[in-house]
């Protein structure tokens, strides 16, 4: 009677974990992470009787998860390479929204600029469209230091999404050493697996690829290392290293990821962290923010430069020389904090050529090895290289310059002269009549009533005259030219041979001669008829010839060597942010996708499924009445053996 009770017993038993475990499963289904737990059961050790092996019930094996390592591999690869796309496709379409808005863009301040410097030159000496048009520039430059102020706000926020994500990743190390410490121990005490920690730790290790991306390694007795990025360790068994965040050596306002282990901290690059929130946010910072903010920076300094070097020109209303319309910041140097301690030297940079300058900045660097030329210059927008023998040398249109002090093997700078350009660009008059429209070339004017074929040519810059200068031309063996006034000398230079006059006496014409008179030189060529009037005058408030060139700056070439105009730099610009937008969406979109499937493939390994476990319900409960009557069979006939014998 024992062996069929005992038999029962064990059929009981191992109904009831089963209705235990199924049970689990079913609290458990909505729990994220959650792996569906099976029960194994097993034969018990059968006896032999001489006449056979009996059987002597059934035991259960084991307790085990349904967990594929190949499909969460897949799922966790998955999430870091879709959680990046997402994050840096967001970050990106921020910024196209921002430039490409049709009314609060740079395109429509540039615009609406120029087209109140076309009016100027129609209008030169009425003030209130010389006012209107210094509105227009304080207008486009309150529009320049927008747009860079958001892009600031942009990498301030990246600063701060970093920092988060660098707590969290080192949160769930922390978290899943424990666990890691926690599963060795149960293992190791009664050899079972520790199903819901490993799902718990799981669960972790996905989380932890939503930030960076991860590499999982599993070790004996239910362990995993971690490994970060490409390679890192991260969680070694119950050992944790951990990530941390440093400013950039060459730039304090950026934070960079560092590596953090026996004390010392390296920073790390954005090729080294690849994947997740990291990865996304580094990458976006590096290939997008970074070129995007330099080339609005680029486009506001060539423009005011530009503009600076035609306006300066000109002369004013007030007949004075042209000056500067814009302040334009100096390039922007930055000594590495690890250069040698004992070095002084101080280095500086200067725009030469704003029309070669690019959208790069660049790295200046002393390396005795590289010797006879040990001056090191990198464009690092394409690791181009040049290397000189001494200081100071002009690389697109930038200066490199030792301002004092002395280099010492291994300084590093680096020179970034379009980055903060258009934040603190700022107008450099507030008086409307300072605006140089009028040209400071001496206008010279043959009178449109005039019969001859003769004409006059116009000065060269640099020259001086005091009111007007007329001279009529009369006919005779040979022609001669009268000048009003004539009060002073007058010198002829024919076939390099100068001939002086006294003031007031008539001039013999030579045809291409060249007459010099008081502080201005000259020629006339042709021939004239008796009477022909020709006039030199300096500029007027009527004079727009300055601002007419001023005018054309809008569509010449004048960023990129003289290839592009300031709109077509922009557009440019606007529609590479919208290209590489529109290609990351369908990145990201193709990514989740990706991510999608493999999370499927592994629901459908792990997850529970309620109508599964609700027919696993039923047989349980079915195997739990079979044992339940064959422990009552085996008390029946057990009652019959006792009554036998009474």
């Amino acid at each position: 009677m024992s062996d069929i009770l005992s038999i029962g017993k064990s059929a009981l038993s191992a109904a009831q974990v089963g209705l235990a475990t199924t049970g689990h499963n079913i609290a458990n289904a909505s729990t994220p992470g959650y792996s569906r737990q099976v029960v194994v059961q097993a034969a018990a050790q059968a006896q032999n009787f001489g006449y056979g092996f009996v059987g002597q019930g059934t035991e259960v094996a084991a307790v085990t998860r349904s967990y594929n390592e190949i499909l969460n591999k897949q799922m966790i690869n998955s999430q870091a390479v879709s959680t990046s796309s997402t994050i840096y496709s967001s970050n990106l379409n921020k910024l196209d929204n921002m430039l490409s808005d049709a009314s609060a863009g740079i395109n429509p301040a540039i615009t609406d600029f120029f087209s109140s410097v076309n009016d100027l030159a129609a209008s030169p000496s009425d003030i209130p469209t010389r006012q209107s048009m210094l509105s227009n520039a304080q207008s486009l430059v309150n529009r320049l230091q927008s747009t860079s102020n958001r892009l600031n706000e942009v990498r301030n926020d990246i600063n701060t999404q970093i920092s988060g994500s660098v707590n969290l990743v080192n949160t769930y190390a922390r978290q899943i050493s424990a666990l890691n410490n926690s599963i060795e121990t149960a293992i190791s005490n009664d050899g079972n697996p520790a199903n819901d920690l490993m799902d718990q730790r799981d669960q972790l290790v996905l989380e932890l690829s939503k930030q960076i991306k991860t590499t999982v390694v599993p070790q004996g007795q239910g362990s995993y290392n971690i490994y970060v990025g490409n390679g890192l360790p991260l969680v070694i068994g119950k050992d944790i290293m951990s990530l941390t965040t440093a400013n950039s050596p060459t730039d304090s306002g950026q934070l960079e990821v560092a590596y953090q282990t026996s004390g010392k901290s390296t920073i790390l690059g954005a090729s080294s962290l690849p994947g997740g929130v990291i990865g996304g946010l580094l990458q976006f910072r590096s290939e997008s923010l970074d070129s995007i903010q330099n080339q609005v920076g680029q486009l506001s300094l060539v423009l005011a430069d530009t503009f600076n070097t035609q306006l300066k020109q000109g002369v004013d209303l007030n007949g004075n020389p042209g000056g500067n319309l814009f302040n334009i910041p100096a390039p922007v140097v930055s000594s590495n904090v690890n250069n040698n301690i004992t070095s002084n030297a101080i280095v500086n940079s200067q725009i030469v050529d704003a029309r070669a300058i690019t959208s790069s900045d660049y790295r200046l660097q002393y390396d005795t090895s590289l010797s006879p030329n040990p001056y090191k210059i990198t464009r690092l927008s394409d690791s181009t290289v040049q290397t000189f023998s001494a200081l100071p040398q002009t690389v697109d249109g930038l200066s490199f310059g030792l301002t004092s002090g002395a280099f010492t093997n291994g300084d590093d700078f680096v020179i970034r002269a379009t980055r903060n350009a258009a934040t603190t660009i700022n107008l450099a008059i507030t008086d409307a009549r300072k605006l140089a429209i009028g040209s400071a070339t001496l206008s010279a004017v043959a009178k449109t009533t005039n019969s001859g074929t003769a004409s006059i040519s116009t000065p060269p810059a640099g020259s001086t005259l005091t009111g007007q200068l007329g001279l009529t031309y009369s006919t005779g063996a040979p022609g001669t030219f009268a000048l009003a006034p004539s009060a002073s000398a007058v010198t002829v230079t024919v076939s390099g041979v100068p001939t002086t006059y006294a003031a007031g006496t008539a001039i013999p014409y030579t045809s291409g001669a060249t007459i010099a008179v008081g502080g201005l030189s000259f020629a006339i060529s042709g021939t004239p008829a008796n009477g022909d009037k020709f006039t030199i005058s300096p500029s007027g408030p009527s004079d727009n010839r300055n601002g007419l060139l001023l005018a054309g700056l809008q569509n010449q070439g004048t960023l990129n060597n003289s290839t592009t105009s300031y709109s077509s730099a922009f557009s440019q610009l606007v529609n590479g942010v919208g290209n590489k937008t529109h290609e990351l969406n369908i990145t990201a979109a193709s990514e989740a996708s990706v991510l999608e499937q493999a999370t499927a493939a592994v629901q459908s390994e792990s997850g529970v499924n309620l109508d599964e476990e609700a027919t696993n319900l039923l047989r349980y409960q079915q195997a739990y009445q079979a044992a339940g009557k064959m422990m009552q069979i085996a008390s029946q006939l057990f009652d019959t053996l006792l009554q036998l014998g009474r």
